[in-house]
Parts: structure tokens; sequence; C-alpha cells
């Protein structure tokens, strides 16, 4: 199998990205010191969280000039989300943090006074209104009917010609009235401020054309270029109930007013496997999958939950956002016999293959306790101590 190079600073979940890429016919090898960067011909730079705790990661690790010196040799290098942030000047949101200064520009923080901050959903990443001369060519496979998935607060302002002066093909987005830079791309670099391994059968197509060298190539005739609508696209969302039945396997089920049983044989109400069903929605072209764990496992070491290993199964097929719910609360542990604290075991689900997680219960006791003590945070709820994280 081919190889390709990922470099591992800390900087977030990759799971889903060395799936994707597994997929795709490759095989991962670890950049884990600076050493092993001139080893590679080709590298991917992923990044997931704050400008300024990955770059001084990145820059603390000794990575600078090996990655510059990488680039500069003219090897093929993909930088993800932050990874696109990486290669530009710096960011406000760590304005003493210098980036990569491959690109110029600076990122900026969405206006927030029209709509919601961090920017979440499936977006463009359109290039062809940029170029007018190759407006048939697909630039890293980027088509401007297809959709990508992107989260993040700080984005690169698109200023027409700014970028395109330095040799760069830049593809755009917009949310509200801001258009920023979804993706750039010159000679042997590719950035994508969205994540391609979590943006279905068109972000393997980008992951694709990068790990091929394919930089540009002619759209298909049936693709119109008159018909792009930018900006957030509606979702449809499959949402799977989760629970085990009396035999002890995880199906999916459906209740009628929270009765999962059937009326003729009190058996668990079966719709499938969860990894199955979650592969069969996604191949039928949901956006993103949730599960919902609606059956306690009390007993059970936390490492062994079985709801982990579901989505380790799934997130190896299925390459849209994943989210998990149930049981993101501080958890009894009967094996090593303390009680985790519910960061802990969200951390665990997103090691997993989770993008997101969602919390029930604990929210309404937060909401509560938090108008009960005159609108004072403890710091203590779970939807504070994972959002600090």
């Amino acid at each position: 199998m081919p190889t390709v190079h990922l470099l591992d600073y800390a900087a977030g979940n990759i799971r889903s990205l060395v799936n994707a890429i597994e997929k795709l016919g490759w095989q991962v090898e670890w950049v884990t010191s600076p050493e092993d960067v001139s080893k590679a011909e080709k590298l991917i730079l992923p990044g997931v969280g704050h400008f300024g705790h990955c770059l001084t990661q990145f820059s603390n690790a000794g990575y600078v000039e090996p990655v510059k010196a990488h680039i500069q040799a003219g090897k093929p290098f993909m930088g993800i989300c932050v990874g696109l942030q990486a290669l530009f000047e710096g960011s406000a949101e760590s304005p003493a943090v210098p980036g990569l200064g491959v690109a110029k520009g600076y990122l900026e923080r969405f206006r927030d006074e029209d709509k919601s901050v961090p920017h979440i959903g499936w977006n463009s990443a359109n290039s062809q209104s940029k170029d007018r001369h190759s407006s048939r060519q697909s630039v890293y496979g980027l088509r401007p009917d297809s959709k990508y998935y992107y989260v993040h607060s700080y984005a690169v302002p698109y200023r027409e010609g700014e970028l395109e002066k330095d040799g760069w093909s830049v593809a755009t987005a917009r949310y509200g009235s801001e258009e920023f830079v979804g993706a750039v791309a010159r000679e042997n670099v590719l950035a994508t401020q969205f994540h391609p391994e979590k943006s279905g059968a068109a972000g393997l197509r980008v992951l694709k054309a990068f790990l091929e060298g394919k930089r540009s190539q002619a759209l298909p005739p049936d693709i119109s270029l008159s018909a792009t609508q930018e900006g957030l696209t509606r979702r449809i969302i499959a949402c799977l109930d989760v629970r085990a039945n009396d035999q002890g396997d995880l199906v999916v089920t459906k209740g009628d007013q929270y009765d999962v049983r059937e009326k003729s044989d009190n058996a668990v109400r079966n719709l499938g496997k969860p990894v199955q069903k979650a592969q069969q929605y996604y191949e039928q072209g949901a956006d993103e999958v949730t599960f919902l764990n609606i059956t306690s496992f009390r007993d059970t070491p936390l490492k062994d939950m079985p709801m982990l290993e579901v989505l380790r199964q799934t997130a190896a097929t299925t390459f849209v956002p994943l989210t998990i719910g149930g049981g993101i609360r501080d958890t009894f542990d009967p094996e090593t016999n303390r009680t985790v604290p519910a960061l802990e075991v969200a951390t665990l689900y997103f090691k997993s293959g989770a993008d997101k997680v969602s919390i029930g219960s604990d929210a309404v006791t937060a909401a509560e306790q938090y108008y009960a003590s005159d609108r004072k945070l403890t710091g203590k709820t779970a939807i504070e101590t994972i959002s600090e994280a």
C-alpha cells in the first residue's frame, strides 16, 4: 500500500482522518519527532481546537523548520482545519503566537451580531468564480456543487486578489455576510478549513486527489456553475436510539411514548444493528449520524462501554460527523472503584470517533443550578468542563 505521513503533535482526535485515508487504500505512518519529517514524501498536518495551543505545541516540539523545509522542497503537503490556519501569519485567537507564514493573512473571529459562532455545518468551498480562465477545472477535487463540513470560530477573510497574486488558488465559503477562505492550493500545497474526512463522498474525493497528486481535473460536464448556492445548507441528521435487548445485544430501537417493547411478545423493538444502520443512512445521504444511548451500563467498566466499540466501528466506514448522547455525566467505574468525571467520559467517546457529545439530563440540572445561584457559573458542570477542554 502507498504511504502518507501524519504529523502527531497532540492537536485533537484524528482517528476519523486515519480511517478515511485507509479507506482510500493508503497506509498511515506517524511523524513523532522532527527528524521523521524528512522521511515523509507526502505529509498531512491535522489539527482541532485552539490556534495558540496547537501552534505552541507544534513549535515546542521542534516541527516548525522541518515542516517549512518539507514544503520548500516541493513535497506534497496538506493542512486540515488548524493545519490550514497554521500556514498563515497569525490569528486573533492568539495574537502573540505566530503562524508559519507560508501564506499571507491573519485569521479573524466571525462576527456574532447576526449569526451563531462557531460556524458549524455544511458549506461551500467554491473556487470557480475566482479563476475565470479555468472555470471548468476542479482544484484537488473541489466542486462548486458540493458541500463540506466546517466547525470553527476563526477564519481568513477573503479579499479578492490578495492570495491569488502570490500564486494561490482559493476556494471560498460564505457565512452570513462574511466571505472566508475555505481552502487554498499552490503547487505542492493544499489546505482546507473544512474536514474532508467528515465531508462524505465530497471530502473523500478531495483527500483522494491530494494523495494521488491530481491537482487539477476537468469538472464533469453535467455540473452547472451557475446553480451554485453559497452558505450553510440544510442537513439530514439520522438519529438512532440504541439500547441493549434482553439477550444483551445492542440494537437500534424506536419508542412509543418511551415504550420500546413490542406489544405482541414484549421483546425490545429491533430495527437493526447500530453500526450497520449508521452505514446504511450514510450511504443513503445522511449528513450526520447521532447515537442516543438509552441503556444504563452501570455495572460495566468504563473502558468496556459497548457504545465505545460502536463508535470505533462506525467511524471506520461512515465519513460524516458522529454524535453520541446518553451517559455523558460523572460516572462510577466499578473496575477502578472511583467516580469518573464527565470530561473523562466524553474524552473516551471523542477518542473512539465521536465528533460531538450530546448532554441531556445534566444540561437541565446545570441550568437549574445556574438560575438558583443567581446566574453564577460553578465551572464544575459537564457542559462547562467539556467545553473548556
